[in-house]
């Protein structure tokens, strides 16, 4: 089965308002910026996103952000991005903050058909507020709900015209799981080859979790803080 579109934009064209998106990336890395901008462009507001970071101040998911088309966003780490803060703070941007271990466990559990499971992390804290609290062998868990959405939008280093996708480093950290709890997962990549052409023991996402993939166009990659050491 063939599943590539010619773009972002024909890829994403049917993404209405008011569901929820998944959005791989670990800060910017293996963020799937294309599909974003498509995104952006077709116009779907209201819309739930979960990802582990909320972009920065220039890239990443603060497109949809500035263009009022999310309405709550369910993420670990956001730190990095001002215009995340001005509307959390103006109450215009719903926000759960969900510990990384826990988000990261919540969407592969939606994505292995899990609906909930248990965990120590956030009892007696805000974390834990209004969900099911139990104990096993002395020690107390929360509950917590596995995630699931409409769409995932994930970014790979190579993919097949099946769908068989390879992550390279630190784009390996969400995508993969990302991709599997999306009901309609749209793979942005680098390389994009004939079936065959990837090794099947280097399959990261299997082609049964991908509906849609295209070729992005090259891009430069942004680091959120360049750090470097003075030379000795």
């Amino acid at each position: 089965m063939n599943k590539v579109f010619p773009d972002a934009r024909s890829a994403c064209a049917d993404i209405p308002s008011g569901v929820t998106i998944l959005v791989g990336g670990f800060g910017l890395s293996g963020m799937p910026e294309e599909a974003i901008f498509a995104v952006r462009d077709l116009g779907p507001k209201s819309l739930t996103i979960v990802s582990n970071n909320a972009g920065t101040t220039s890239h990443g998911l603060v497109h949809l952000l500035k263009a009022g088309q999310v309405r709550k966003m369910m993420s670990s780490y956001v730190g990095e991005n001002e215009v995340f803060e001005r509307l959390m703070l103006a109450g215009d941007l719903e926000v759960e903050l969900i510990p990384q271990g826990t988000l990261a466990e919540r969407i592969r559990a939606g994505g292995a058909g899990v609906p909930a499971f248990f965990t120590p992390t956030g009892v007696g804290t805000l974390v834990a507020q209004g969900k099911e609290v139990r104990e096993f062998d002395g020690r107390r868990y929360v509950m917590e709900r596995g995630i699931i959405g409409e769409y995932a939008l994930v970014k790979a280093w190579r993919g097949d015209r099946f769908g068989n996708l390879v992550y390279r480093k630190t784009a390996r950290n969400f995508n993969p799981m990302i991709a599997m709890a999306g009901r309609i997962t749209i793979a942005e990549v680098e390389q994009l080859v004939e079936p065959g052409e990837i090794d099947p023991d280097l399959v990261h996402t299997p082609a049964i979790f991908v509906q849609r993939i295209f070729q992005a166009a090259p891009r430069q990659k942004y680091i959120e803080r360049r750090t470097v050491r003075a030379r000795g």
